[in-house]
């Protein structure tokens, strides 16, 4: 049996099924941005923050999935791990 504290910062869905961080609103709305641009810096245009926030967003975010024991040093693992756990589809692509 996995028994997390409620206070855990993963959300444990079916005893088989992936642990996901718990990514923030704005986590995923810089996840996503930066996943459709061509580089960071058009992303954080979009998004009206500097270029190092938006780095800072997706330090903690890989930080939050290496912790899950899902690490994603990339981009193209991040959107692996955004299509796992649904917060995207790749028909929005």
């Amino acid at each position: 049996m996995n028994a997390r504290p409620d206070h855990s910062p993963f959300r444990p869905t079916r005893p088989n099924d992936l642990v996901r961080p718990l990514l923030s609103a704005r986590e995923k709305e810089v996840l996503l941005a930066w996943l459709g641009a061509e580089s960071k810096g058009e992303a954080a245009r979009r998004l009206f923050i500097s270029v190092g926030t938006l780095n800072t967003h997706l330090q903690r975010i890989r930080v939050k999935y290496a912790s899950a024991g899902r690490d994603a040093p990339t981009k193209a693992s991040l959107l692996a791990r955004a299509l796992q756990d649904g917060l995207t589809t790749l028909e929005e692509w």
